[in-house]
């Protein structure tokens, strides 16, 4: 679709700008009550382009979870420090999740909210997300405690993803949100001490 002054947008900036939108739209509204005319607006290009393009309000919606998963799932990895000591590396990776929530609150209250409360195959989208952060996780645990293997620290590391889920719903709700900073360093104090005692 041409854009204004006659120049075609290609089509990678096109999908972005309405999975931009349907993020959006998905996180105010919810899946059930978004409507696909609504997200096309918000693009600001035609309802059928967006069928074009994600040929269903499922696998827009599906395509919305899946971009902002890996969007996640990368700021976590890339945040960490690879030549740091273990425990520098799980603060800094708790550092990256919060930041990320905080810069993306859409994203983070499409996938925390509004793909878990749908049903499948959403939420199976959003388990799988979780699962990959929670193996990351266990890694970074076991390397900070000196445990044999991941295995060990397994419970540890679903607590401690479960923990920030819960931190970051609570500051993408609240009026007055502790900054991302503040949330790591609460939250790895809090389960430093325990896991320096448990593991």
């Amino acid at each position: 679709m041409p854009a204004a002054g006659g120049k075609r947008v290609p089509r990678a900036e096109r999908e972005r700008q309405m999975l931009d939108a349907a993020v959006a739209v998905f996180a105010r509204r919810g899946f059930r009550a978004a409507s696909m005319d609504e997200i096309a607006e918000a693009a600001g290009v035609s309802k059928p382009l967006v069928y074009l393009y994600l040929e269903s309000k499922d696998a827009l919606f599906t395509a919305c979870i899946r971009r902002e998963a890996d969007a996640l799932t990368a700021a976590v990895r890339d945040a960490v420090e690879a030549d740091a000591p273990p425990e520098r590396q799980l603060w800094s990776g708790l550092l990256g999740f919060f930041e990320h929530t905080a810069a993306h609150p859409d994203g983070w209250t499409l996938l925390h909210t509004q793909a878990r409360t749908v049903g499948e195959p959403f939420a199976a989208e959003v388990a799988g997300l979780r699962a990959r952060i929670v193996d990351f996780v266990a890694g970074l645990v076991a390397a900070a405690c000196g445990a044999p293997d991941t295995r060990t620290v397994a419970p540890y590391a679903y607590a401690l993803v479960g923990a920030a889920e819960s931190l970051a719903a609570w500051a993408s709700t609240t009026p007055e949100p502790l900054p991302a900073h503040d949330l790591a360093a609460s939250l790895m104090t809090f389960a430093w001490t325990g896991l320096a005692q448990a593991v």
